[in-house]
């Protein structure tokens, strides 16, 4: 079968591999539908700072249809479509033990720790599968998986009822964050990127209001009202500082963005202004199934989002376009089958 292979720094290959052996018990085999390329996935392949196996078929955002159940494994039957969980978690460590997966001592990914969704069929442990309305375009059925991630920092940040927030990086992560929080917010949404395309966009779709990072800016867009809430998706150690200078007391940044560098924090004043800092990593149990089950009622914006590639052969050249700054849109996704799931069962 065809896969897409990450062999070392800058090394990504479409190959030819063997496909999956018959499945392990607890294991189940996929035929992949559609594949998403994440930010990580391209900080992977220009640092190689999560290169933890040599070559690993690549891509932890994607769906598929279930070929082949082990034995053991109950609640699927052949032909059920699934969205995968990217965490591979050790299941045995004391945050497994107390549910906390995304936190998992020996956490992994997959793509990393075990091949992932740039090929025709990959294999995974059946816990790691979330069943999805077979109505789904496979191509908003992968993005199940970042709408987690911007879930669990929308969750974390808690904001209060009709309180302002503002996204600061209009990618993925950032623009679904966004998206998430028209839908379950009710406060008003500011957006800050220096992409006016990808922020347009954004704001079009949430109903966010484009700011840049500017005290002045901010006040006017509401109106005197103090902002206290900001997610930060960019991971830039600048954005960052500055997003915290904008908070009023008592606020809350999260962040969730990849990034590089180091912030110089003066602890005395988050403690003055009662600053509080969330790390957010990843996504909850819950929070997979609840973000699958909101695909549907989110999928007319999703379909906007995307960027659809015809083939495994085209995912090289795609890294190379979004690290060089190319990107159409805010999600990439490379589909693998266009037709919907089957009605019956197949063998």
């Amino acid at each position: 079968m065809k896969a897409v292979r990450l062999h070392d720094v800058r090394d990504l290959r479409v190959e030819a591999v063997d496909p999956p052996s018959s499945p392990p018990p607890g294991h189940v085999n996929l035929a992949v539908r559609a594949a998403g390329i994440c930010g990580s996935d391209l900080h992977n392949y220009r640092t190689g700072q999560w290169i933890t196996r040599r070559p690993s078929v690549a891509g932890h955002e994607f769906c598929g249809r279930v070929t082949a159940i082990g034995e053991g494994v109950s609640g699927f039957a052949i032909g059920d479509v699934v969205v995968a969980d990217s965490r591979f978690w050790c299941g045995s460590c004391p945050a497994c033990v107390g549910g906390r997966h995304n936190v998992c001592e020996n956490l992994g990914f997959v793509g990393e720790a075990c091949d992932g969704g740039f090929a025709e069929a990959v294999q995974l442990p059946a816990r790691l599968l979330v069943p999805h309305a077979p109505s789904l375009p496979p191509r908003i059925a992968a993005m199940a998986e970042p709408l987690a991630v911007a879930l669990h920092a929308v969750r974390r940040l808690a904001a209060a009822h009709g309180e302002p927030v503002l996204v600061v990086g209009c990618g993925t992560i950032g623009g679904l964050c966004a998206l998430l929080l028209a839908h379950l917010h009710d406060g008003p949404i500011l957006l800050s990127d220096p992409n006016t395309g990808r922020a347009d966009l954004v704001s079009a779709l949430s109903g966010g209001r484009r700011v840049g990072l500017a005290a002045q800016e901010i006040d006017a867009a509401l109106g005197g009202r103090r902002l206290r809430h900001a997610i930060d998706a960019t991971g830039h150690a600048g954005a960052i500082a500055t997003t915290l200078g904008l908070l009023a007391g008592a606020g809350a940044l999260c962040l969730v963005g990849i990034g590089h560098g180091k912030l110089d924090i003066d602890p005395t004043e988050l403690v003055e202004r009662e600053i509080a800092l969330i790390g957010c990593h990843a996504f909850a149990d819950d929070e997979l199934v609840q973000a699958t089950s909101l695909l549907v009622a989110l999928q007319g914006s999703l379909e906007q989002l995307c960027d659809i590639l015809p083939g495994l052969d085209d995912v090289p050249a795609a890294y190379e376009r979004l690290l060089a700054g190319q990107g159409t849109k805010l999600k990439t996704i490379v589909q693998l089958m266009d037709a919907p799931a089957p009605l019956f069962p197949i063998a």
